[in-house]
């Protein structure tokens, strides 16, 4: 059994998109997410999964109904910080505060026991350590933001286990998925790589993933199935890789929930 999760985030929250748009000019956007988590949700219910939403507490006080409805469908609620704060980008105090004001937010919408964690853009690298004695202080269990390759600028720790493994004595890591190939590790965990690479390169990667008795963790956005959303002026690299191929996200996302099989990662990791 594989992990599905879903950062629930708008499209103006996405960290690419923060050269041109800053967090407190959020509130000036126009909010699409309620209609395109709808259509996540109803292709999971189609499919009998169930999946691990990484909330942002920014969203958690803007769309409360959201969130309840998420929950209410029998999916497992986390925490993705309240302003999608990088842990690159700012300090362990600030990053307490960002996130005691995440976890009030999903408590206000009646949440409870939230025990997941994952960073935005998997900014838990060499450096940012810190952050897992304060998750083990605010009693989370589990962490999905190490990315176990060496190529990336913004994210990246090359050594790491590709299997879930203890990261602390308190907290499991449940790294995104990559598998092997002629000495390389190569994403097969979605997001931009699901929509860049052919579907049959996705299901290739899960299979071999699998076939090493590791379960695959996939991850997508909402923003990836809408390819209405605003366009808005990007160096030409960040928006090809944001933009590209949205129109069929959806399409794809169907023929994996039928490949495969997908719930939590809390249940996936027996937490």
């Amino acid at each position: 059994m594989n992990a599905l999760s879903i950062d629930l985030e708008d499209w103006f929250c996405a960290h690419n998109l923060s050269c041109v748009i800053k967090q407190e000019d959020w509130d000036k956007c126009e909010l699409r997410v309620r209609e395109s988590t709808a259509r996540l949700l109803q292709l999971l219910e189609n499919h009998g999964l169930r999946a691990t939403f990484f909330v942002l507490g920014w969203l958690a006080e803007k769309a409360p109904d959201l969130v309840k409805k998420i929950e209410k469908a029998s999916h497992e609620i986390a925490c993705h910080t309240y302003s999608h704060l990088l842990l690159t980008e700012t300090t362990p105090e600030a990053f307490e505060e960002d996130l005691k004001k995440a976890l009030q937010a999903l408590d206000r919408c009646g949440v409870e026991d939230v025990v997941g964690f994952r960073a935005p853009s998997f900014t838990l690298v060499k450096g940012t350590e810190w952050v897992l004695g304060i998750l083990e202080k605010y009693g989370f269990r589990y962490d999905s933001s190490v990315f176990p390759v060496g190529f990336h600028p913004d994210y990246g720790m090359a050594e790491a286990p590709l299997a879930p493994y203890p990261i602390t004595d308190r907290i499991m890591e449940f790294p995104l998925s990559c598998f092997e190939l002629w000495g390389k590790r190569i994403p097969v965990c979605g997001g931009a790589y699901f929509r860049l690479f052919p579907y049959w390169f996705t299901r290739w990667g899960i299979k071999r993933c699998n076939s090493k008795g590791r379960p695959v963790v996939f991850y997508v956005h909402p923003w990836e199935i809408d390819p209405g959303q605003p366009r808005v002026k990007l160096p030409r690299f960040k928006y090809f890789r944001h933009y590209y191929n949205l129109k069929k996200t959806e399409g794809k996302l169907e023929v994996l929930f039928r490949d495969f099989k997908f719930t939590t990662i809390r249940e996936v990791l027996g937490l």
